[in-house]
């Protein structure tokens, strides 16, 4: 087995009915949408998929049409060029595909990663309404470290092997549970898990992982906040080993228009550990700007 399989593996992914593909160019993929309102984009981090959306997604819902896309060589989303992984090239990808759904986002919501992505669509292709980072992955490592880690990620990434690899050890190094716990801090439930379990001994979506790692460029985008214009919401929980809070007080200091809310005692995924409360930072604050439920 290589690339997931959508009547195989997909059989387990929450919210299955709300699922649709769609062909944009050489690329398929694979796309979450319910619900009703003002279009909210939902963009995942490194390594997931839109099954991290399964909490929150039903209460944003409630008031708005909610489209959340698995990434480029993401979960079942594929056809995308693996040397195409870059941060301003997924923003153009994730571009076309709402151009090919007819959508102008109302708001973005980015968890880790995808945080970086909204970014990357406010400065690259005129963007300019709310962003909400969850547990933002927006501050580059410090020093050489900035230079050595995507160094790393591009040498893996090379030998077609490593994917492999990683998916046949995640077993034998404890399982996926120990894995996401080491990884992140957060508590999550059965459903979330079994997805995390399956995208973890895929080597495609391993394989993926790697390759937006390897392509990543924080330093650029570091360079470039001052340019954000739209209004960003950042929350955090406080309990994440990945993104410390210092790293996110700097992000949020780095955006002309941003301020930082805190979900004390929660990782790295708090938004799949709280949905109800995350659900409600960002409806205030889509409230606030003049977003309101219809």
């Amino acid at each position: 087995m290589s690339r997931l399989d959508w009547q195989r593996e997909g059989r387990i992914w929450p919210h299955r009915e709300a699922s649709r593909f769609i062909d944009v160019g050489p690329a398929r993929w694979h796309v979450q949408r319910m619900g009703a309102g003002p279009p909210l984009l939902l963009l995942h981090g490194t390594g997931a998929s839109v099954h991290s959306w399964r909490g929150l997604m039903p209460l944003l819902a409630e008031h708005y049409d909610v489209i959340a896309p698995d990434l480029p060589r993401h979960a079942f989303t594929t056809g995308h060029d693996a040397y195409a992984m870059n941060l301003p090239a997924m923003a153009g990808e994730v571009a076309a595909l709402l151009k090919a759904l007819e959508v102008d986002p109302a708001a973005i919501i980015g968890h880790s990663a995808g945080a970086a992505v909204a970014l990357q669509l406010a400065l690259d292709q005129g963007y300019a309404g709310p962003i909400v980072g969850l547990n933002a992955a927006l501050r580059p490592f410090p020093g050489a470290l900035a230079q050595i880690f995507p160094a790393i990620a591009k040498t893996l990434f090379a030998n077609p092997l490593v994917p492999r690899l990683f998916a046949g050890t995640i077993d034998l190094a404890g399982g996926a549970q120990r894995f996401m716990w080491r990884s992140t801090h957060s508590r999550i439930d059965a459903a979330g898990m079994a997805c995390y379990r399956t995208l973890l001994k895929n080597p495609d979506h391993a394989g993926g992982g790697l390759a937006m790692m390897a392509n990543w460029d924080l330093p650029g985008l570091r360079a470039r906040m001052g340019e954000v214009a739209n209004p960003v919401l950042l929350v955090h929980g406080s309990n994440d080993p990945a993104i410390p809070l210092d790293w996110a007080r700097d992000a949020a200091g780095w955006l002309p228009d941003a301020r930082l809310e805190l979900l004390p005692g929660l990782g790295h995924l708090a938004h799949e550990e709280a949905p109800e409360k995350a659900a409600a930072l960002i409806a205030a604050f889509l409230a606030q700007e003049t977003l309101g439920a219809d």
